[in-house]
């Protein structure tokens, strides 16, 4: 799984990219993200499928800036959103996350393939 997901992000035609944090020539933080469109709205937005934080660099800012950064690649690419999910009961995540941008009304649901 590893190594498809490393091809998907250094193969500039594959959809899904990623913004890196390092600390002292160590990697600390990643953030995978793709767009999609916003039919609705007639937009591009981005999608954060993953951020991350190494344990150690846990409230030290490193996740913030990674959606800092995502923020800014929005507005100089004129994207509408940089929009994510996380489950409820992931305090830490949702303290960032509640300091940093809106919680919306939508629920999310997975449907099976097949079903």
């Amino acid at each position: 799984m590893v190594d498809r997901v490393w091809s998907w992000v250094t193969d500039e035609s594959h959809e899904v990219n990623s913004v890196v944090a390092v600390s002292a020539g160590h990697l600390v933080g990643l953030a995978h993200y793709r767009r999609f469109a916003r039919p609705t709205s007639g937009t591009v937005g981005l999608y954060l499928d993953d951020l991350y934080t190494s344990p150690t660099s846990r409230g030290t800012g490193v996740g913030r800036a990674l959606l800092r950064q995502l923020s800014s690649l929005a507005v100089a690419e004129g994207i509408s959103v940089v929009r994510w999910i996380t489950a409820e009961d992931n305090t830490l995540a949702r303290r960032l996350y509640d300091s940093t941008a809106r919680a919306t009304k939508w629920v999310t649901y997975d449907l099976a393939p097949g079903q």
